[in-house]
């Protein structure tokens, strides 16, 4: 049996509930679906269950703009997030409306019907859905398995290899010397965490990364939450720390080499006298060229100054029976070797889409606004900012998708679909120099030379265009309804261009 909606949405991870509560309190009675692979809500923050996991943003831009964040832990760990979003689909009825284990495979739009047909894998079963307009909320990483580079000898290692994606709940590494793989945001995450518990923990990079202190709570945000409260609070600090995050961006973009002063002192002043930071904390690439990896009270920095913890810059040859092999010719002996090596990132969940037969090509198209495709009807999926919190774009591509869907209502318009500009150049969707997104962004769509088809990395920038710019804005093609007497003939509304009738 198929069922069908006005709206489909993929994925009830944070971008797919933010966006389901956007639509419901801008359409009331319009009906919509979650179709959610796994088998609880949550995405990203119900998958990863390593020892410390938290947010890499401050929750105040982390949090949805329509519902505050209250808790006193500005960065906040995995379980407080999974409880905010659950809480927000709770409060607003949107738990009803996900359907668990179902896996979306495949889409495809008819012109004729003005419709999108889904197809799901549910139990060993295909379920079919309809809608009207379809919407992916899936992220832009694997679900099934992270990324770990081919290292030789690791079936000669005696101890035990986890990835923190797919982490053993029952994994014991109390007294045990652990050796984490990597010096990303999970990394210095994991490393204070397990050092806790562990007998020693070594974080082993290749390269350094930028490790950025912060406070773990908002003074600001907790004083004016007393005085003003929490609504109102949370808006001033959302955008106060937007000003902050986006000055800190653009000071590291155009003042490289003060900014890399900058942290080197907060880095020195936090570690003991003597450290070797120009070996172990100061990278090759210039900031924000990656993200910076923040560190909350400067945990990373503490765990290695009490000296249960330690980074070792290196190279690996192979593994051993005991550990690792280095390089160098240094050996590391280990209980535990966690491999933070990264993710894989998967378009668009990995479905296939077509339209009116024909497959759609993901790396030759180009994405209207970061948010559309160039050429496929009704549509629209979720990238955030690379550069700041990923809810703060999440939350502008949810309110443009429903004033698109009003613009259409209003019109009586069946079809809105982004057409190409052949005079607008190719570039990379991200452009951005972290591994996992240089090792698959052939494989994602692209984006433009210049607007509209840019994804842009600036919230201030996008509150404008997305929020407040014209839905009509010369770049998309609408298509009206059709009626019973002209079903051979359907009115196209072109870019520029007032509506003409054409061949269906």
């Amino acid at each position: 049996m198929t069922e069908h909606v006005d709206v489909l949405i993929v994925g009830a991870g944070l971008s797919g509930i933010g966006a389901a509560h956007h639509l419901q309190a801008a359409f009331p009675s319009r009906t919509y679906a979650i179709l959610e692979a796994r088998d609880a809500i949550g995405g990203t923050w119900d998958l990863f269950r390593y020892p410390g996991v938290r947010s890499d943003s401050d929750m105040h831009t982390l949090g949805y703009r329509f519902r505050p964040w209250t808790q006193a832990k500005a960065i906040a760990d995995g379980p407080a997030i999974l409880e905010y979003i659950r809480a927000t689909a709770t409060d607003a009825g949107i738990d009803r409306r996900i359907r668990f284990g179902h896996r979306v495979v495949g889409a495809s739009w008819s012109s004729a019907e003005s419709r999108w047909t889904v197809r799901a894998e549910h139990a060993g079963t295909t379920a079919v859905f309809t809608c009207d307009f379809f919407y992916v909320c899936s992220g832009y990483y694997r679900y099934d398995e992270g990324y770990t580079p081919d290292f030789a000898g690791v079936e000669d290692f005696g101890g035990q290899i986890v990835h923190p994606q797919s982490w053993p709940a029952d994994l014991d590494y109390t007294g045990k010397r652990v050796v984490v793989i990597g010096s990303g945001a999970t990394a210095v995450t994991l490393v204070p965490a397990m050092a806790e518990a562990a007998g020693h923990v070594t974080m082993l990079q290749r390269s350094p990364s930028y490790i950025f202190p912060v406070p773990s709570e908002d003074t600001v945000a907790n004083r004016l939450r007393r005085l003003i409260g929490p609504k109102r609070a949370y808006t001033v600090v959302r955008w106060k720390n937007v000003l902050l995050g986006t000055f800190i961006y653009q000071f590291s973009q155009r003042r490289p080499q003060q900014m890399r002063k900058f942290i080197r002192k907060l880095t020195i002043d936090r570690l003991p006298a003597g450290y070797d930071v120009d070996t172990h904390f100061k990278p090759t690439y210039g900031p924000w060229d990656q993200r910076l990896c923040l560190v909350p009270d400067g945990d990373l920095f503490r765990t290695i100054r009490e000296s249960r913890a330690s980074v070792v810059t290196d190279r690996i040859d192979r593994f051993t029976e005991t550990g690792l092999r280095l390089e160098s010719g240094r050996e590391l002996e280990a209980d535990v070797v966690v491999s933070a090596t990264g993710l894989q990132l998967l378009a668009l969940g990995g479905l296939r889409l077509t339209v009116d037969g024909r497959e759609v090509p993901l790396p030759k198209t180009m994405a209207y606004k970061g948010m559309m495709l160039s050429g496929v009807p009704n549509f629209a999926f979720t990238i955030g900012y690379t550069n700041a919190s990923w809810t703060l774009k999440a939350d502008l591509v949810s309110e443009f998708v429903c004033r698109l869907l009003r613009h259409m209502d209003t019109n009586g318009y069946a079809e809105s679909t982004p057409w190409p500009d052949p005079t607008v150049t190719e570039t990379p969707l991200l452009d951005f120099q972290a591994g996992y997104v240089l090792r698959a962004i052939d494989r994602f769509p692209k984006a433009g030379s210049r607007a509209p088809w840019r994804l842009g990395m600036s919230y201030g920038h996008d509150v404008i265009t997305l929020r407040h710019g014209r839905i009509d804005d010369g770049t998309i093609r609408f298509t009206r309804r059709r009626t019973p007497t002209d079903s051979a003939l359907t009115e196209v509304v072109e870019p520029g261009r007032g509506p003409e009738q054409v061949t269906a």
